[in-house]
């Protein structure tokens, strides 16, 4: 059996092509609004081994209590705070239906925690027809300490499914699931095909739905730019579903009004990613800057607002974080707007977006290389008060480190936020050693 290094080696090689320039879209001019900058403490969750180390990190405040979080990252690892993020826990999740990766964490309004990860039912990773072949979502009533073994999405074998991203609606707790399939991940052949795919759960995600195909355009298998990537689900104040991905230098849009049950008949096209989502950055083995979609659920007033993050890479030297927003159900997409505020045109890259919905404020983070000259990097979280307008940046970590290319650094980050209080969750790389952290950051009105 391979090693577990030569497992992740083998997964994120493919995704590697050379990006063609394309020229940079119109942009709004963004005004920079100085807020009140909080004391930014960086915690230390875990660190790894030489690398192999916990990366792509998912994170979850309980919507009952600020105080309680949740994170998770790959393969398999669970980290509980009960202090607001300051001390953690560190267990591994179990399943009889394998635990492969992808950690989403994700809770309910009654205070249940949901982790949503890869399938390995026949412990044989690359080696059994079922591996990948769904979807698992394992439940815990007890704040993250025992889980369940997991229910599942119904399998697809031989398809493999991959990069699934969850919501939960706050008024029914119904949970929403998308994610890429593959006809067979990884094939130059162009019978195979991938796709995006949507399930949910009414009943506290012991039962999953029939898998909803949402995409139109079906893209290849290559896990690159011509591949369909990057769907991110979220509930509407009205409790509209909403779902981002990205396909040939293109994201695309789709929304349903009756829990998922029909979607419109044509995907809206919201704007152009220039270059792809498939992102070149100096030191890491991959980068993507596949969207996340949000929904203002606030009584604030840009209540309604949908929002896309993503990466763009104007050229191999620059590459910027973007957002666009529509206040008119998703049907017309604003100009792009830029999310980092530096003039140094160098590397801004792997960012995730979420809305404090008791404000509507938005909270964006990402790495940034703008303080330097070479591979070195830091980690910033850009602020917007006024509906993504504009954007305050603020640094987060207190050294700079920088990736090492034999290392897999992940696809993803994310962040969490709820009455002010803010929990970015990264990856660094010190050396050969992998590591994740989170930052203790509380606005306060």
């Amino acid at each position: 059996m391979r090693s577990l290094a030569t497992l992740l080696f083998l997964l994120v090689l493919i995704a590697c092509s050379p990006k063609l320039t394309l020229p940079e879209p119109a942009q709004e001019i963004v005004t920079e609004k100085t807020i009140p900058v909080p004391n930014i403490l960086p915690i230390l969750i875990e660190k790894g081994n030489s690398f192999i180390g916990p990366c792509e990190p998912s994170i979850c405040i309980n919507p009952i209590d600020d105080n309680h979080i949740v994170a998770g990252a790959i393969l398999d690892k669970v980290y509980v705070s009960k202090d607001g993020g300051r001390n953690w826990t560190a267990q591994s999740m179990e399943s009889s239906l394998g635990v492969y990766g992808d950690p989403v964490i994700r809770a309910n309004y009654k205070g249940d925690f949901f982790y949503a990860h890869l399938s390995d039912p026949d412990d044989a990773p690359y080696a059994s027809e079922a591996f990948l072949d769904r979807i698992v979502i394992q439940k815990s009533s007890d704040g993250g300490y025992t889980w369940t073994d997991g229910a599942y999405t119904p399998p697809r074998s031989p398809k493999d499914q991959d990069k699934q991203w969850m919501t939960v609606d706050p008024k029914t707790n119904k949970l929403y699931l998308t994610w890429t399939e593959f006809d067979l991940y990884s094939s130059k052949d162009t019978i195979h095909k991938s796709r995006i795919l949507f399930s949910s759960s009414d009943d506290d995600g012991d039962t999953w739905s029939e898998p909803t195909t949402l995409s139109q355009l079906e893209g290849n298998c290559l896990d690159d730019d011509q591949t369909t990537e990057g769907a991110v689900p979220d509930v509407g104040p009205n409790g509209q579903v909403y779902v981002a991905w990205a396909y040939d230098e293109n994201i695309y849009f789709d929304k349903s009004y009756d829990e998922g049950k029909t979607w419109l008949a044509e995907d809206i096209r919201a704007t152009q990613q220039v270059g792809g989502w498939v992102i070149d950055i100096p030191g890491l083995n991959r980068c993507n800057g596949m969207p996340i979609t949000r929904a203002d659920r606030s009584k604030g007033p840009h209540r309604g607002t949908i929002y896309i993050n993503y990466g763009e890479q104007i050229d191999k030297d620059n590459t910027e974080i973007m957002l666009v927003k529509s206040t008119d159900e998703g049907n017309t997409w604003s100009t792009p707007i830029k999310v980092n505020n530096d003039k140094s045109n160098k590397h801004q890259f792997l960012s995730w977006m979420e809305i404090d919905q008791s404000t509507g404020y938005i909270y964006i983070v990402f790495y940034d290389r703008r303080n330097y000259t070479d591979n070195e990097t830091d980690v910033y979280l850009a602020v917007s008060r006024d509906g993504g307008t504009s954007f305050d940046n603020i640094k987060l970590n207190d050294v700079g480190f920088t990736p090492n290319t034999f290392a897999f650094f992940g696809d993803y980050n994310d962040i969490s936020a709820s009455n002010g209080r803010v929990r970015p969750i990264w990856t660094q790389q010190n050396g050969s050693v992998l590591s994740v952290w989170t930052a203790i950051i509380d606005f306060v009105e």
